[in-house]
C-alpha cells in the first residue's frame, strides 16, 4: 500500500483531511514540522490538538525539531512583508522542504500538506513551492486540493464537533492579527 506523509501546521486544517484519509482506508502518518509558530507556548497548543486528532484516528504523529530561530533567519528581510506575500513563500519553502526530505528519507511514496487549506492562504503558492520539491527530491507530491469536495464544509463542522483549539493568526509572530 503506497504511504504519504501529510504535513499539518494545525489541527482545525487538518480535521476533515485526515478524516477523509481514514475513511478511505489510505495508508498515512501526520507530520508536525512548524518551527514558525510563537510563542512556543502556542506552538504547544497546536501540536497537543494535532495530537489529540491522530489519536482519535489511529494515526501516526511524527514531530520534527522546533527551531524557531533557524525560520526567522530563513525568512531574514521579509519581516515586513504582508500576508499571502514573499514571507509566506518563504515560510512555506521552509516548511515543505523538510516534509520532502523526510517523506523521501523515510520511504514514504508521496508527500502533501494542509498548508493552503485556509482562505488566508495562497494554495497554488503551496502547490507550485510543493511541486520544485517534488522534482528536487524525486518524490511524488500529491495535490488534491483540500478545500473541494465538501471538505471546507466538513472542516467547520468537525473543528465545532470536535471541539478543537482555533487559533486566530497563522503562526508566525508577523501574522498575529493580520488577517488580509
Amino acid at each position: 500500500m503506497k504511504k504519504t506523509l501529510l504535513l499539518s501546521c494545525c489541527a482545525p486544517c487538518s480535521a476533515a483531511v485526515i478524516e477523509k484519509l481514514t475513511l478511505e482506508k489510505k495508508a498515512f502518518s501526520v507530520l508536525f514540522y512548524n518551527p514558525n509558530i510563537a510563542p512556543f507556548e502556542e506552538y504547544e497548543k497546536r501540536k497537543e490538538e494535532n495530537k489529540k486528532l491522530c489519536r482519535k484516528y489511529n494515526i501516526n504523529f511524527i514531530e520534527l525539531h522546533y527551531d524557531n530561530a533557524a525560520w526567522h533567519e530563513f525568512i531574514k528581510g521579509l519581516e515586513r512583508e504582508p500576508e499571502r506575500g514573499e514571507r509566506c513563500k518563504k515560510c512555506f519553502l521552509f516548511r515543505l522542504k523538510k516534509a520532502a526530505i523526510y517523506a523521501k528519507e523515510n520511504n514514504f511514496d508521496s508527500f502533501t500538506s494542509v498548508l493552503g487549506v485556509s482562505k488566508y492562504k495562497k494554495l497554488e503558492d503551496v502547490n507550485q513551492i510543493s511541486v520544485l520539491l517534488s522534482k528536487e527530491f524525486d518524490i511524488l507530491f500529491d495535490d488534491t486540493n483540500w478545500r473541494k469536495n465538501g471538505l471546507e464544509e466538513r472542516r467547520r463542522e468537525l473543528i465545532k464537533q470536535e471541539n478543537l483549539y482555533s487559533q486566530k493568526y497563522c503562526g508566525c509572530v508577523y501574522s498575529q492579527n493580520k488577517k488580509p
